[in-house]
This record gives structure tokens, sequence and C-alpha cells, in this order.
């Protein structure tokens, strides 16, 4: 059961998580893409430039916000393999959920709030601050930077005895 219980939670990992980091961090550059591609589109196409622009941006992030739903099932496979491995108390597991659990919360907090104001801006026909996308991306990449720390403390699990 281990076994099965390790396989659905690396694949969950894999297909929740994965989007959530890709789809985040192009979200900064695509939404300062959208009012330069509006620009260059001249009166004529500044309408068709914008709304391809507003649509990725979009798209981008409800990606983000559908697959942090989905990521839900990670942390609850990770408890039932833990569980079942018997590691619960291991300080790398604990180090690894406390990392998951600020890795969440930043993107419940920081994330997708800022994407969403960043979208409705756009949306509006306004252009976007690049300090502003800059700050997104920044916090992205601690998103993903805790997603990276996390992975790596799962394959090493410092003090393990599998000799993994």
């Amino acid at each position: 059961m281990t076994k099965i219980l390790l396989s659905l939670h690396v694949l969950a990992a894999i297909v929740a998580v994965g989007p959530v980091t890709v789809a985040a961090s192009m979200f900064p550059a695509a939404a300062r893409r959208v009012p330069v591609a509006a620009a260059v589109g001249g009166a004529d196409g500044a309408g068709a430039g914008d709304a391809g622009g507003v649509g990725t941006v979009r798209l981008l992030h409800r990606i983000c916000r559908v697959y942090a739903g989905l990521g839900i099932a990670v942390p609850v496979l990770g408890f039932a393999t833990a569980a079942a491995m018997g590691v619960l108390s291991d300080a790398w597991l604990v180090a690894s959920i406390t990392l998951t659990a600020v890795a969440a919360g930043l993107l419940a907090a920081f994330v997708l709030p800022r994407q969403e104001e960043l979208l409705e801006e756009l949306a509006d026909g306004r252009s976007v601050e690049r300090a502003r996308t800059a700050r997104l991306a920044m916090f992205t990449g601690v998103f993903n930077l805790l997603w990276a720390t996390v992975t790596v403390l799962m394959i090493v699990r410092p003090g393990s005895t599998t000799g993994a």
C-alpha cells in the first residue's frame, strides 16, 4: 500500500504543482506584454492584440487557480504516505510540511490575489506598473523555490535510514 500511496503522491505533485509553478512564472511577463501588444497593433489592431494578451493572462491565472485547488491532494496523499511509512515525526518531513504550508500560504495570500488584481486592470484596458509585475514575479519565485526545496528534501531525506 505504501508504494501505491507514494506513487499517487508523486503523480499528484507533478500533475498539480507543476502547472501552477509554470503558469505562475509566465504570468508576470505575459501581463507586462499586454499593453505593448495593444500599442504595437495601432488603432485598428489594438483591440485584437489586447484581447489576445488579456486572454493569455486570464488563462494563466485560471491554470494557477484550478491546479492550486487540485494541489490539495499532494499534502493529503503525503500525510497518508508518511503515516504508512512511519516517518511522520522525522525532521526532514516536518521541514517539508512546514515549507509546503508556507508555499501554499504564499500562493493563496500573495500570488493569486495579485494575479487577480492585475487581470482586472488589464481587462479594464489599464496598463500595469512594471514594479507590480516584478513584485508578483518575486513572490512567484519564492513559491517555486519553496517547492524545489521540498522536492529535494523528499528525495534526499536527511537522516533517512533507507539509503536513498
